[in-house]
């Protein structure tokens, strides 16, 4: 059983920038890969970026490609998602995600999720 606990949501301007980090228990979260998905009022949850395992593949979603990274630091079970050039289409509750492979992930099949993490950005 993988748990999941994401932080780093807030409030911030439109151009600004957050970085959400994943915590995650236990150690064999590192052989997982890892995502990151949103859901924002009213639409369903999307994806928006994921990561292999040992980090040397990640993926995203056309709508935050160039602006998002992903990256993990398996030495301490985190995932992290940079998001830069925030835009108020943005805001949503971010989720962290685990599963058996980037392929998976990408399609929204998650084995773990967190609890989520809200994310707000104003115009």
């Amino acid at each position: 059983q993988v748990q999941l606990v994401e932080s780093g949501g807030g409030l911030v301007q439109a151009g600004g920038s957050l970085r959400l980090s994943c915590a995650a228990s236990p150690r064999t979260f590192s052989t997982y890969a890892a995502g990151w998905f949103r859901q924002a009022p009213g639409k369903e949850r999307e994806f928006v970026a994921a990561i292999s395992w040992n980090g040397e593949n990640t993926y995203y979603a056309d709508s935050v490609k160039g602006r998002f990274t992903i990256s993990r630091d398996n030495a301490k079970n985190t995932v992290y998602l940079q998001m830069n050039s925030l835009k108020p289409e943005d805001t949503a509750v971010y989720y962290c995600a685990a599963g058996g492979s980037v392929v998976l992930l990408t399609s929204g099949r998650a084995s773990y999720w967190g609890q989520g993490t809200q994310v707000t950005v104003s115009s």
